[in-house]
Parts: C-alpha cells; structure tokens; sequence
C-alpha cells in the first residue's frame, strides 16, 4: 500500500470515528432534551417557572470549565435546543430505526 492510500484509508477510519461520536451525541442531546422536558412540566405544573436561570448559569460555567469559551456557546445552543423541546427525537427514532 502506498504512502498516500495508507493516509487515505486512516483518514476514512477517523471519519467514521468522527461519525459514531456525533451519532452519540445526537442521541444524548435528545435524551438531554426530554430529561429537560420532563422536569420543566413538573417545574410548570408546581406554579414555577419553566427555565431557572442560576441553573442555566451554571451549566454555562460547567461548559466552559470543561471545553474553555467556545464551550459557554456550545451550551447555549444546548439549551436552547432543550428549551421545550419535547419532541426532540434523533433521525433514527423518527425514521423506524434507519438514519438519512
């Protein structure tokens, strides 16, 4: 095998690594999603309110502990994505168990 198909094929190998970890952290954003759901319906159904901010400040700090600034901006889009997101459900669930 030459130099270049050797580096081509190692390429391949990292990418469908770099695929089964987004299929994973597709899968726990909507587990995250409906965890969120369940508790926000709780909150809502006890007569308080749907998002608790010093919560939300908290998960930011973790983020950006854990993956620096850009991980304040990865949590937003988290929760932002969890904010009524209920019906969250990856492409697979949707689909019958086979992803597009």
């Amino acid at each position: 095998m030459t130099e270049t198909a050797d580096c081509a094929s190692r390429i391949d190998q990292e990418r469908k690594a770099i695929d089964t970890l987004d299929a994973r952290i597709i899968e726990l954003l909507a587990q995250r999603a409906q965890v969120s759901s369940g508790i926000q319906k709780m909150r809502t159904d006890a007569g308080g309110p749907r998002t608790v901010f010093t919560r939300e400040m908290e998960i930011l700090a973790r983020y950006r502990d854990g993956l620096g600034e850009c991980g304040a901006q990865i949590a937003m889009n988290v929760l932002k994505l969890c904010r009524g997101a209920g019906t969250l459900q990856p492409v697979a669930a949707r689909t019958g168990g086979v992803a597009s």
